[in-house]
Order: structure tokens, then C-alpha cells, then sequence
């Protein structure tokens, strides 16, 4: 009787820890995705992995909230930059932390943007915050995001 006991009480931990362990391989997932969308500077790539009503929060700037309002942002950053070319990206992020369908991570990003006709290239570093929520097609996305600029590494 006790073994059986135990058995059960196994079978019941064996789930919770599993489910515990697997939300970290999707936002890993997430990143890369974010990554290769950055990379490409494919605005309808980096919009899809944004929820509906998301928000971006960005120095000096208004919330920009919804993913129509985002879309339209990054549209006006590439129209005011014409014939950019992502040279380099590199980002890191770090302290997954999961709770259910919602997650948070920071991350650290350092780009370099080759424009046309000799213009000086644009190199940025920064920190981002990101809370995602898993959707129910098990995918997770942005739904707030806060990003600052950062010291250049060394």
C-alpha cells in the first residue's frame, strides 16, 4: 500500500516538473526568431512575434501601444533610413523567468547598420526588458517591452 502511495504521489510531481522545464525552450525559441527578424530587418517578421495589444516603451518617446502603432513606428524607421543593411547583430539575453503562460527576460543587443553611398553606419547598443506571453498556439510574444540605451562593450 505505501509503495503504491508512493507511485501516485510520483505520477503527480512527474507532470509539474515536466511542464516546470519546457516554457524555457519557446522563449529560446522566441529569441531566435526575434534574432533572425532583426537580422533581416523584416518588420513583418518582428511584428509577428508581437500580441495584438503590446506595448513598446521607449526613451523620450510615447508609449507606442498595439501592434498596428508598432508596425507603423518601425515603418517610419526604415522609410527614414532608406537602403539599410544590417552589418552585424549580436543579443543576448538572460534570467528566464516563467510563471504560467507569462515570462520575462532581459537582453542585451549591439547592432551596426551599413546605409548607402558612404553615409557613417549606425552602431547602437541596448538593454531590453521583455514580458511575453505564451498565445494559445503555444507561441510566445511580446506583450510589453521596455528598451534603453547601453554603454558600448569593450
Amino acid at each position: 500500500m505505501r509503495m503504491i502511495g508512493k507511485i501516485l504521489l510520483l505520477l503527480f510531481f512527474i507532470p509539474l516538473v515536466a511542464n516546470a522545464a519546457t516554457p524555457q525552450p519557446g522563449i529560446e525559441a522566441f529569441n531566435k526568431a526575434l534574432d533572425s527578424a532583426t537580422r533581416s530587418m523584416s518588420n513583418s517578421a518582428v511584428l509577428a512575434l508581437w500580441e495584438d495589444d503590446g506595448v513598446s516603451l521607449l526613451p523620450s518617446t510615447p508609449p507606442i501601444a498595439g501592434k498596428a502603432a508598432i508596425g507603423k513606428f518601425l515603418d517610419s524607421v526604415i522609410a527614414a533610413y532608406p537602403g539599410g543593411k544590417m552589418k552585424k547583430f549580436e543579443m543576448q539575453c538572460h534570467d528566464i523567468q516563467v510563471s504560467g503562460d507569462w515570462g520575462s527576460e532581459w537582453c542585451s543587443e549591439h547592432q551596426i547598420v551599413q546605409y548607402p553611398g558612404g553615409k557613417p553606419p549606425f552602431e547602437g547598443w541596448g538593454k531590453m526588458l521583455l514580458v511575453l506571453h505564451r498565445g494559445t498556439d503555444g507561441k510566445w510574444r511580446v506583450k510589453q517591452e521596455m528598451w534603453n540605451q547601453a554603454v558600448a562593450a569593450h
